[in-house]
């Protein structure tokens, strides 16, 4: 089986719905590729200064199959939380497809930078978010496997 390192730089956003009116807001990001199998939601720490305009510059690895850059089923999901002591409020998301993602990035050499519109429900969107990506070469999941070993057990010897 063959697969891909991907990586997502989440960089900021811009202009998103003020849900806390009182206090400040303080944004996050859940990342999951929903469709594959395993853990793979990943967090941002929580921007406490940029108020509606978040930045984090948080960079999150993960590995994907070939199948995902062959069929639109596999997607990318980013959810943005306003965090809260008496729970986080929901702000919006943005959605896509993996395979999207990689023909975008295909002719630039497998990465590239984009906006997209946050949007919440069927409502209009508010607020845009900024992100980059890159694909790895495409690597058999016995040698990457190999690797990833490799890596551990000299980690456990130093």
């Amino acid at each position: 089986m063959e697969c891909r390192k991907f990586e997502i730089t989440l960089i900021s956003a811009n202009d998103l719905e003020d849900v806390r009116k009182i206090f400040k807001m303080k944004v996050y990001a859940r990342v999951t590729i929903a469709g594959e199998t395993g853990l793979t939601e990943k967090r941002t720490p929580a921007d406490k200064h940029g108020k509606t305009d978040p930045a984090w510059n948080c960079t999150m690895r993960y590995t994907v199959g070939e199948t995902a850059l062959q069929h639109h089923g596999v997607r990318l999901v980013i959810k943005l939380y306003c965090k809260r002591k008496l729970g986080d409020r929901y702000i919006g998301e943005v959605h896509t497809s993996i395979k999207d993602l990689f023909d975008h990035a295909y002719p630039y050499g497998g990465s590239a930078l984009v906006n997209y519109p946050v949007q919440k429900g069927s409502s209009n969107s508010q607020g845009v978010l900024k992100f980059s990506y890159r694909f790895g070469e495409s690597v058999s999941i016995e040698k990457f496997l190999l690797a990833e070993g490799i890596a551990v057990w000299s980690k456990s010897v130093d």
